[in-house]
């Protein structure tokens, strides 16, 4: 295995055990690790790490793609290793210490991690660990299924450590676009077109002496936890697709629409699965993650070309979609994380987006990530690159949570990740809610119109109506914008008396 996967004889001799590897991480230290949505992150270092963390206590910077799988955060906060994290996480056991001041996290746009570090404005990565399927004759490092901020990591790393990964097939080498903009502000234009683009190499162009260690592995990544489409999700995914026919029939948008890019989760990955039956054609995805809904959709026909940073199937759907991984190839592209959720190509583009709000209020503003304002959830991962800079931005979520005690639209929400100007189309399971060139007065009354629970539509009217009372260009009851939040605080529900 060794010798078809590392193809620079000279490295050979750095193979070493992933406990001999952890050594060269010291307290202190910040490292850059693989990792994007659960697909490619190393896995036997810092398991590695957190084993002998007992007997070498540290505290480490850990910076990423996005989450991990295999349980690495849970086992690294048990373990007592991570002392600050960033730029997002999806793990309870970390969400926990996060939220007790345990470990310092560091919630930033996804696009935002390796500019930081490009321009000192952070401190600079000690050891960059990569989980690879290769190394190429020129000590190139070839991604396994993600390459999040991997390329960043390891270039400007003073020590690699590369995970060889035999889980992996061979034929990865080939899916990846390794593009690495310049340094501001005389930057080149990046020139990403179509989202078949091809601009950059299929290797991580590292200095093949800064590799210090390589560890054999074949632990695969974490299934991602997708649940099939349900009577709510098909309803949004329904309301999305009458509303972008409507947009083809006012010539405002071709049937092949415009790129499409969707964020992580059961909710958005339901939604496109509903694009397998639509009227649509030709479609193409410039997104991060690329889920189940994405192989369906290129099974289907309906699909011709996806760009991303990271693959995350379900087991069922990676068992069948990696040993054939050679017939999608040339339909598939995975990018470094800055490429795939930077500003410029998504405004060049003119990305529909499609992501998940844990809530909105009734004037379309979005909470991404802070439950009741206060405790983190996961992140505000790439939401904001999109929302931001987007054709069309569009959020999606059900009326209702904990079986219908949490309203998901809201009065006021208690922590803005993506304001009103930003939001363009909020849907719900109950319909569809057009915000465009409204004035806060009146999307107020279409989201409660369309897009409110019917057991809190008189509740989110009544509001509004003593808003009204109050005057302004927003008008708020200041006194009881919040009072949902109380009122599930003090009964279980946020229906009030």
């Amino acid at each position: 295995m060794s010798k078809d996967r590392i193809r620079r004889p000279s490295l050979l001799s750095k193979v070493v055990s992933a406990d001999q590897a952890a050594s060269l991480i010291h307290d202190g230290m910040t490292v850059g690790m693989s990792g994007f949505t659960r697909a490619g992150e190393a896995k036997a270092v810092p398991l590695a790490l957190a084993a002998r963390n007992a007997a070498h206590p540290i505290k480490i910077t850990l910076l990423t793609g996005a989450s991990l799988g295999n349980n690495i955060d849970k086992l690294l906060t048990e373990a007592g290793v991570l002392a600050r994290r960033l730029p997002f996480q999806s793990d309870a056991t970390l969400r926990n210490a996060i939220n007790q001041g345990d470990v310092l996290f560091i919630d930033q746009h996804l696009s935002e991690t390796v500019e930081f570090l490009r321009s000192h404005q952070m401190k600079p990565v000690d050891v960059a660990i990569i989980e690879a399927v290769a190394i190429t004759e020129d000590g190139g490092i070839v991604p396994t299924t993600s390459v999040g901020n991997s390329a960043s990591f390891a270039l400007s790393a003073k020590q690699i450590i590369v995970e060889l990964n035999s889980s992996h097939a061979a034929e990865l080498e080939g899916l990846h676009d390794i593009y690495i903009p310049g340094k501001r502000p005389l930057r080149d234009s990046i020139p990403v077109v179509a989202s078949n683009s091809r601009i950059g190499t299929h290797a991580i162009p590292v200095n093949p002496d800064n590799i210090a260690a390589i560890v054999l592995t074949d632990k695969f990544d974490s299934p991602a936890s997708l649940a099939a489409p349900d009577s709510e999700t098909i309803a949004i995914a329904a309301h999305l697709t009458d509303f972008l026919s409507n947009e083809v029939k006012q010539g405002r948008l071709s049937n092949s629409l415009n790129p499409l890019q969707a964020g992580i989760g059961n909710i958005a990955n339901s939604v496109l699965y509903g694009l397998v039956h639509s009227p649509f054609e030709q479609l193409t995805m410039y997104s991060e993650v690329l889920q189940d809904s994405t192989v369906a959709l290129l099974d289907s026909g309906k699909l011709v070309f996806a760009s991303g940073a990271s693959m995350t199937l379900s087991q069922p759907v990676a068992d069948a979609f990696f040993p054939h991984i050679a017939k999608y190839k040339d339909r598939l592209v995975l990018r470094p994380q800055e490429i795939s959720n930077h500003p410029e190509i998504i405004r060049r583009l003119g990305i529909i987006a499609i992501n998940t709000a844990l809530e909105c209020d009734i004037y379309g503003n979005v909470n991404s990530t802070h439950v009741n304002g206060t405790h983190m959830m996961n992140g505000i991962g790439g939401s904001g690159d999109f929302a931001r800079n987007a054709y069309m931005a569009i959020f999606v979520a059900k009326s209702t949570a904990k079986d219908g005690a949490i309203s998901t639209v809201v009065p006021m929400v208690t922590h803005c990740d993506h304001n009103e100007h930003d939001v363009d189309i909020l849907v719900t399971e109950h319909g569809l809610a057009d915000l465009r060139a409204l004035a806060p007065r009146e999307r107020a009354k279409i989201v409660i119109n369309n897009c409110v629970d019917p057991a809190y539509r008189d509740q989110a009217l009544d509001y509004h109506n003593r808003a009204l009372a109050r005057g302004g260009q927003t008008p708020h009851v200041l006194e009881e914008a919040f009072s949902w939040h109380q009122q599930r605080a003090k009964t279980g529900s946020m229906r009030l008396s």
